[in-house]
């Protein structure tokens, strides 16, 4: 079941969702681990009861889900500088620094963890963001390459760099990291499309 089915914009359904959204990242943050991250362990953190839980979110994936989606969406800023180039640099750049956040890496693994539709959740709203860049270069009248060539050549290599990778061994900071990799994706783009 959905979370905002039948839920009020305002009133004692935004505070539980604010609350039990809140005890998620508190806990994920703490580093309990994601099978360790029950109904009754969140509910109990939120100071709701577990059946409110339950009949909100349906599951853990659910509800982190839910919290992903909230936590992701929105907080990186699409640019506009008049250039492709200058405006990936800037968007991947912004999305990095937003990887290295601990609390926000955290919340990307336990929602790797609780399965595919959380983990879509770290990312979807990147593939818009992308999206949205390639449209305005294109509206611009220059060439881009595909949506997936961009996640495969820039995003991929962050998130790989941000989960994988511990961070003393990630190389150049992250705006060298992101110009060489803009630069691969701009330089190389087999799959440009007018």
């Amino acid at each position: 079941m959905s979370e905002t089915s039948g839920s009020r914009p305002g009133g004692r359904s935004a505070r539980v969702r604010a609350a039990v959204h809140r005890a998620v990242a508190n806990l994920v943050a703490e580093g309990v681990r994601t099978e360790d991250l029950t109904i009754p362990v969140i509910a109990a953190r939120a100071g709701v009861h577990a059946t409110t839980v339950y009949r909100r979110w349906g599951s853990v994936a659910e509800l982190l889900t839910s919290v992903a989606e909230h936590r992701f969406t929105g907080d990186v800023v699409v640019p506009d500088t008049g250039s492709l180039g200058a405006d990936l640099e800037r968007w991947a750049t912004d999305v990095a620094r937003d990887l290295a956040d601990p609390d926000s890496l955290a919340l990307m693994r336990a929602s790797i963890g609780a399965g595919e539709t959380a983990a879509c959740a770290c990312t979807a709203d990147r593939r818009a963001q992308i999206t949205a860049i390639l449209e305005r270069e294109t509206a611009r009248g220059g060439e881009v390459p595909e949506v997936d060539a961009v996640v495969d050549g820039l995003l991929s290599p962050l998130y790989y760099a941000a989960l994988f990778v511990p961070a003393q061994q990630r190389g150049p900071a992250p705006g060298d990291r992101v110009r060489a990799l803009v630069g691969k994706l701009l330089g190389g783009a087999q799959a440009l499309t007018p």
